[in-house]
């Protein structure tokens, strides 16, 4: 099942929407050494950033399209980052096929606009380990963005904080601007 349809433009101008390394400075996000999942990593916009950054994890983005994950492997090798993989999935409909408490961060970047945003959390949720975090990003909720998913099913910063904390995550008082045209937020798996 693939995601409700988010205005998703070519690689050349999607990629002009977006500074991968101010977002992960802007959300706060350090290396945790471990595993990064990127669930929805589509052209590798964010995927290949976080590898080149995060040098000590192992970085896995998922995705369904088999295409869009060929092009992030070839881009990955021909810049010669090695600690990137990917693999293709529904993981909408089928979840990440990942062990519970096996991840150090997952990254929901621009797809909370799917038809079930609070299962996707659950399976963020389920695969963290605990105190880990999920790093959320979304378009704005203003229909002057230059792209983004249509307003019907854009949600609001409230509503993904609240289905954040459904999931079960600790999640701030409030999301944050974390780009031009977006918010985001930390939501941390609490130790049990």
């Amino acid at each position: 099942m693939k995601v409700r349809d988010s205005g998703m433009p070519g690689q050349d101008m999607w990629e002009t929407f977006f500074d991968p390394l101010d977002i992960f400075d802007n959300l706060g996000l350090v290396d945790p050494a471990g595993i990064i999942v990127d669930l929805g990593s589509g052209y590798g916009t964010f995927t290949l950033p976080a590898a080149q950054i995060f040098k000590k994890s192992q970085i896995v983005g998922i995705d369904i399209e088999p295409d869009l994950n060929h092009d992030v492997i070839a881009r990955a090798q021909a810049a010669g980052i090695n600690n990137l993989t990917t693999r293709t999935c529904d993981f909408v409909r089928d979840g990440t096929g990942m062990d519970s408490d096996s991840t150090d961060m997952v990254l929901l970047f621009n797809i909370l606009h799917a038809d079930n945003p609070v299962a996707l959390l659950k399976e963020a949720f389920r695969i963290l380990k605990p105190g880990a975090v999920t790093a959320i990003i979304h378009w704005n909720y203003d229909p002057s963005t230059p792209r983004g998913p249509r307003m019907e099913i854009r949600p609001k910063p409230d509503q993904v904080l609240a289905w954040a904390a459904q999931a079960g995550f600790a999640v701030p008082a409030s999301a944050i601007p974390v780009a031009c045209f977006h918010y985001g937020f930390l939501a941390t798996k609490l130790d049990s």
